[in-house]
């Protein structure tokens, strides 16, 4: 079992609220992380059929009036239960009363938000990170291509299962089961190449025009789909960092997917060495990193407030933060060596945002560290570090 960090703040949440949702794409580990920090909890899964069934057609007599505590998984299936859920929470009076996943995120929140304000701690468990696979033995310090090629899920990394055979079955039953369920796609065709024309934008920002007539769909379809696919914590949107400095910015979010294994089969990539001359090399490590400084927030229990900036110009940075009035911003390379160029569009950052605090790092795909006059230079297997 690959230990997931998200464990020590779920055990920690769990004394101070009554409901507790964990959501995350399929197969992140959502349910082996419940099942084993709740092991004298019931579990029901609300995928088998006679479950669902009984959930729908009679909640009360499904949660025990409220006499035993539950995971309920994919709890999205039976929205009626939510408020059975906020009625025992608020009679018992006990914390972890009742756990929630779901992969669907879109449909849970909507539920949740409208039954359970206030009662109920939200956490989202992605794949691994680095760091977990680290931590667990289960990856060396391998190259930076190798974490991207295998992806995060811990089913094939666990069962040392090979890319080329887990993301094909993963695809098929992703679009069968989910996208039916989430939205009126007649053409499954169609949206799989929708799938790949995202993967094939990584780092890029979001024009659905240009999306929708690549496949010959119109703008709303393709906005649909993507919010579709961000539902189901496939692909996720970083904004525009809200404040100008007086510049002419783009507006348009950027498109990344939350695991890069699931991107490097997309784009047709069948082993490791072949990131390494792909046109989408930078792009692929951008995700890379962007995606696992996201874990390492979620895990913590906290949200990632991240951004990138760029302005009509073409000066950018690939993410950009804010902590204690102080910015952060971080340049994203995937050159193996340290050269100037690295530093442009951190000079063009400290000067637009000239009198405000600033703390600046470059993570590049090398090995070595270094501490420019303003700017930290640290390596990709600093990582879990940073």
């Amino acid at each position: 079992m690959i230990k997931r960090e998200l464990a020590a703040y779920l055990t920690y949440i769990s004394g101070y609220f009554p409901v507790i949702s964990v959501t995350g794409p399929r197969q992140s580990g959502k349910t082996t992380l419940i099942r084993s920090t709740f092991p004298n909890h019931e579990y029901c899964n609300l995928e088998d059929p006679v479950q669902r069934e009984f959930a729908l057609n009679d909640p009360q007599s499904f949660l025990k009036q409220g006499t035993v505590n539950m995971i309920i998984d994919e709890a999205q299936y039976a929205p009626q239960l939510f408020s059975y859920i906020q009625v025992i929470a608020d009679i018992r009076k006990k914390n972890a009363l009742f756990v929630l996943s779901g992969s669907q995120n879109f449909l849970l929140m909507e539920k949740i938000t409208q039954s359970l304000a206030g009662r109920v701690a939200i956490l989202h468990l992605l794949p691994t990170s680095v760091r977990e696979l680290l931590a667990s033995g289960w990856a060396n310090t391998q190259g930076w291509e190798y974490f991207l090629y295998r992806g995060g899920y811990p089913g094939p990394i666990s069962a040392n299962l090979a890319p080329k055979d887990f993301y094909p079955f993963y695809i098929q039953s992703y679009i069968e089961r989910d996208i039916r369920q989430l939205v009126n796609v007649l053409d499954l065709e169609r949206f799989r190449s929708f799938l790949t024309l995202c993967a094939s934008r990584i780092g890029q920002q979001v024009n659905f025009s240009a999306l929708g007539s690549e496949i010959g769909i119109d703008s709303k379809t393709a906005a649909r789909w993507l919010s579709v696919l961000e539902t189901s914590f496939i692909v996720y949107r970083l904004p525009q960092f809200h404040k100008n400095f007086g510049k002419r910015l783009v507006k348009s979010p950027k498109l990344y997917f939350h695991d890069t294994g699931l991107v490097c089969y997309l784009l047709g990539l069948r082993k490791e060495e072949d990131i390494k001359t792909h046109y989408a090399k930078g792009s692929l490590f951008e995700n890379f990193i962007i995606t696992e400084l996201r874990k390492n927030k979620l895990n913590s229990g906290a949200q990632p407030s991240y951004f990138y900036l760029r302005d009509n110009t073409g000066h950018e940075i690939d993410l950009v933060t804010e902590g204690g009035g102080t910015l952060i911003a971080v340049e994203i390379k995937s050159g193996s060596t340290i050269q100037t160029d690295f530093l442009k569009n951190i000079s063009w950052f400290e000067k637009i945002t000239r009198g405000k605090s600033l703390i600046s790092h470059i993570i590049y795909g090398g090995h070595e560290e270094q501490n420019r006059t303003t700017t930290r230079i640290s390596p990709w297997n600093k990582l879990p570090d940073i």
